[in-house]
């Protein structure tokens, strides 16, 4: 009797032991904890393609909590993030839906940040959908027939191309430009090998050219730069010349001195134009008392 009790109690204990792992290893996989003290957070997606409840979270890697709840709002899905551990969150976190695996599960990755400020988990995230294998087939079959299109294109390049190697005459003719182009690199590498020394003169030449030029601006510093003060000081005085003569035209013009008042005084002017045609008359008269009879004077004069 003794002997069957303890069996029951062994049998007892490891039941007990046994739904007591099984109950924590579910509750790791599915996040749950007796301390239920996890940070929520909200994070806004167009598109959770297929996120459920329960899917979990990992922070840098590294598995952090799991999503508590999906709902819709405006057209996007608002995820709600159950934090099970303590987690440093940044203000430029981002937030991202992956693939879990290829079997089509997913999963919530997120990039802790670097910004000095933590986020607000009173403020709902934006976060970005990465695609899995069904969006990349749904993305091919929506560009399959642009993709048939540039295959036949390809194709019929292609086919082109091979048409074209297959002209003995286009063969032939790229033959000899090639080898056109070999013999005139092999004739100029002649020209530079043959003129070597020519070539090596003239280089030095220049350089001693160079030097001397260097040496006689060197050793004539002061006086190009006295030159091209005085230079400086010429150009400052025509400047100057040039404003006094500009200033002259324009006093003139506006009848600011004598000479612009002669000239652009009208009345002036025709006084000036009267007294020659009145001197031009007396001449005309009195060449004409000359050449006839003299001159002729006549003065009535009244002294008192």
């Amino acid at each position: 009797m003794s002997n069957m009790k303890r069996t029951e109690m062994k049998v007892g204990i490891t039941i007990f032991t046994a739904l007591i792992l099984f109950f924590f290893i579910f509750g790791w996989a599915k996040n749950f904890s007796l301390n239920d003290n996890g940070k929520l957070l909200k994070v806004k997606f167009n598109t959770v393609a297929g996120l459920e409840n329960g899917d979990i979270v990992t922070v840098n890697g590294v598995r952090k909590g799991i999503v508590n709840s999906i709902t819709t709002k405006n057209n996007n899905a608002i995820v709600e993030i159950k934090f099970n551990d303590k987690v440093d969150l940044k203000k430029d976190a981002t937030f991202n839906i992956m693939m879990l695996d290829l079997m089509g599960g997913k999963k919530i990755t997120i990039n802790a940040g670097n910004s000095s400020e933590g986020i607000d988990y009173g403020k709902i995230q934006t976060g970005i959908f990465a695609g899995d294998v069904a969006t990349s087939m749904a993305m091919l079959s929506s560009v399959q027939n642009d993709l048939v299109d540039v295959i036949k294109e390809i194709k019929v390049s292609l086919n082109g191309i091979n048409k074209l190697f297959s002209d003995s005459i286009f063969v032939q003719n790229t033959s000899e430009t090639i080898k056109s182009v070999h013999s005139l690199t092999q004739n100029l590498n002649e020209v530079i090998i043959q003129n070597k020394h020519a070539l090596n003169e003239i280089i030095l030449n220049t350089k001693k050219l160079t030097e001397k030029t260097n040496n006689f601006i060197d050793s004539n510093q002061d006086e190009i730069k006295n030159t091209i003060e005085n230079l400086n000081k010429t150009l400052q005085s025509s400047n100057n010349l040039i404003n006094k003569l500009n200033k002259l035209n324009n006093e003139i013009t506006n009848k600011e001195n004598n000479i612009g008042k002669i000239i652009y005084d009208k009345k002036l002017v025709e006084d000036i134009k009267t007294s020659f045609s009145e001197i031009k008359k007396l001449v005309t008269t009195v060449n004409k008392q000359l050449e006839k009879e003299g001159l002729k004077v006549k003065a009535d004069v009244d002294l008192f």
